[in-house]
């Protein structure tokens, strides 16, 4: 039997919760499956432009040639950018019925600033004022480092809508939701309009577990097994009462599914969760129905074993863990901006491999 829309738990969740979902990428037929089973929102990043590229070459792979001829001074940078932003204006355009109905709060295409300037918020900023521009319902995309914190401000005081990413931690998430209040303060205070304003506060919930299985088995601890897959929805939580304690306009979404629990754990919770495609179909297979447990909490006992055998599930737990000058060194975000930025360097390859053809290899 084909599951459809009306049958998905996707789709219930979002009908029946305040749960919203996301679909983790850009690619259109992924992108319309979620939207018609409730999505609100999707992203792209470098590495799931260059999924896409692949995945539908008979769009991209003659663009990319028509962009060259049309242009013959410009470099494989300029190539990429042209391409990364055409594939987000099409995602954009996806979503524009669910943003137009939401009064702006919803619907949004999430773009990345370039990876490789993680280091430099001038950059950062000039780039996502650029992106907002491209359609009313763009979200740029910041690291959680201490530039990307600065940028973030920056950017949300000229109203642009933020979305923090390569963020793990308790810590950072805090970080990136003052940065955003500094910036609407500034952006109301220039009179701007801060209720049509959506901020996101990603935690990587998932790349924070994978952290831990590899620092577990680099210092050969003895953790519960259980323990590691429990790391990012406890650090979730945690953010997840912080926020609502200190009145955060930042909406906390979750990112880089393992497992069920990354689902079924966060639902009823006020937040978003950005699913990849298979995921999706997974879940909406699957027949569950979860019910409302963000404000069940996790066991004592695992979050205790984490904390007391792992220093860095401490600085990642803890709301003062690290300072932003320490956000970039933490292993999962180290990690994360060179799986990034080496992303960023394959999606120029393989943009170059269009234009300039290996002569040594035989093409169609």
């Amino acid at each position: 039997m084909t599951m459809t829309a009306v049958e998905s738990p996707l789709l219930r969740m979002a009908e029946t919760t305040p749960t919203q979902y996301w679909n983790d990428s850009c690619a259109t037929a992924e992108l319309a499956y979620a939207v018609e089973r409730g999505a609100t929102g999707a992203t792209s990043n470098p590495s799931i432009v260059l999924e896409v590229m692949k995945k539908e070459s008979a769009v991209y792979a003659p663009r990319v040639r028509e962009l060259a001829d049309a242009n013959p001074t410009w470099s494989e940078v300029e190539l990429t950018w042209a391409i990364i932003e055409e594939m987000a204006v099409r995602g954009a355009a996806l979503l524009r019925p669910v943003f137009d109905r939401a009064g702006g709060r919803q619907g949004r295409l999430s773009l990345q600033t370039n990876p490789a300037n993680h280091r430099d918020p001038v950059r950062m900023v000039e780039q996502a004022v650029r992106f907002a521009g491209l359609a009313p319902n763009m979200q740029v995309k910041f690291p959680a480092t201490a530039a990307g914190i600065e940028a973030m401000e920056e950017a949300t005081a000229r109203g642009v809508n933020i979305n923090a990413t390569v963020s793990f931690t308790v810590p950072q998430a805090i970080a990136a939701a003052e940065a955003v209040e500094r910036g609407l303060a500034r952006f109301a205070a220039a009179g701007g309009d801060t209720a049509a304003m959506s901020p996101i506060v990603t935690i990587m919930i998932g790349r924070l577990d994978d952290w831990m299985k590899v620092v577990i088995e680099r210092d050969d601890l003895a953790v519960h097994p259980d323990a590691p897959n429990w790391a990012g929805i406890a650090a979730f939580k945690r953010a997840y009462a912080i926020f609502g304690e200190r009145g955060y306009r930042s909406r906390l979404l979750a990112a880089a599914y393992r497992h069920r629990l990354h689902w079924t754990e966060l639902v009823g919770g006020d937040v978003s969760l950005t699913l990849p495609y298979a995921w999706q179909v997974r879940f909406n297979k699957s027949g569950i129905v979860p019910g409302a447990r963000m404000n069940v909490p996790v066991d004592p006992a695992l979050i205790d074993d984490l904390y007391q055998r792992i220093p860095d599930f401490r600085r990642a737990y803890d709301p003062d863990g690290m300072t932003p000058a320490e956000f970039e060194s933490f292993g999962a975000s180290a990690r994360t901006l060179r799986a990034f930025v080496k992303s960023y360097h394959d999606l120029q390859g393989a943009i170059r491999d269009l234009v300039l053809p290996d002569p040594d290899i035989r093409h169609a």
